[in-house]
């Protein structure tokens, strides 16, 4: 082989390697760029995602927060229950007693009675004077039936009713009297 030949060779080989190492170049280029594009649509789209993320973080604390303030509300509730529970007690106490008071007091209640019960049940009185006849029953707290509520007056002859309607219990009538005792 002659000198020229070989030289052509050495120069067609780098010129071979050259075009190479520019499409190798020219690839990675091409890449770099595919690649830089691809990671900007993906940062929108986690851009446009993180706008829904955090609108469901915001809905997940208002919901944490709702539940809390109901859980407040009930027990605020649970709260005004047991104390109007309270005052019902504190009042049925202190109606049972003033009729305690009263049958202490009444001479037509025997109040050391081992039956006794309190009720506001006094001893009926007819329209015409003290304690006599039929119509006349001491204090024993039941009402019809048996049943003791200090807070249901039990029902009792109303004025101007004749004698056979008093000894009825039937017939007999309540009083309007709100705080519970009976006239005759």
């Amino acid at each position: 082989m002659s000198t020229g030949q070989i030289i052509l060779i050495v120069v067609v080989v780098v010129v071979v390697l050259a075009l190479i190492g520019l499409g190798v170049a020219m690839s990675r280029k091409r890449k770099a760029t595919q690649q830089r594009h691809e990671a900007s649509g993906l940062r929108q789209q986690a851009q446009a995602q993180q706008s829904g993320v955090q609108h469901q973080d915001m809905k997940a604390r208002e919901a944490e927060l709702e539940a809390e303030r109901k859980r407040l509300e009930a027990e605020r509730a649970d709260a005004r229950a047991t104390e109007a529970r309270q005052g019902h007690l504190q009042e049925n106490a202190r109606v049972e007693d003033q009729v305690r008071e009263a049958d202490r007091i009444d001479p037509d209640v025997d109040h050391r009675d081992a039956n006794y019960t309190p009720g506001t049940a006094a001893a009926a009185e007819p329209a015409s004077g003290p304690a006599s006849g039929p119509a006349a029953e001491p204090a024993s707290g039941t009402t019809h039936g048996g049943h003791t509520d200090p807070t249901h007056p039990e029902p009792t002859p109303a004025e101007g009713t004749d004698a056979r309607a008093a000894e009825d219990p039937v017939h007999e009538q309540p009083t309007d009297d709100p705080g519970g005792s009976h006239r005759a």
